[in-house]
């Protein structure tokens, strides 16, 4: 007399992403691939996502080194800060599919 293996917890992240690369690769046999211009748009939209907040924080840096008078002491934490941040939204705008 044999048993039935248990079932996985539903919560399990292994059969999440079994469940996700399934379900992506349906829509991939759907859709087909992207084309060239569509990969150039994420492309460019990536640019922009990493480029602004690097920009901002710079830009924020120095009218706070103009505020007090400090040089470039604001200039290179917060440029540094903003790639960080560009780099995390980045990051998770890749893997958010």
């Amino acid at each position: 007399m044999t048993e039935d293996p248990p079932e996985p917890p539903e919560t399990d992240p292994l059969v999440e992403e079994i469940r996700k690369h399934r379900s992506r690769h349906k829509q991939w046999l759907h859709e087909g691939d992207m084309s060239v211009g569509r990969r150039l748009a994420q492309i460019g939209v990536l640019g922009w996502i990493f480029v602004v907040p690097t920009l901002a924080g710079l830009f924020f840096g120095r009218w706070l080194d103009a505020q007090f008078e400090t040089g470039i002491f604001w200039s290179a934490p917060m440029m540094l800060l903003g790639l960080c941040i560009g780099g995390w939204t980045a990051w998770k705008w890749v893997n958010a599919g």
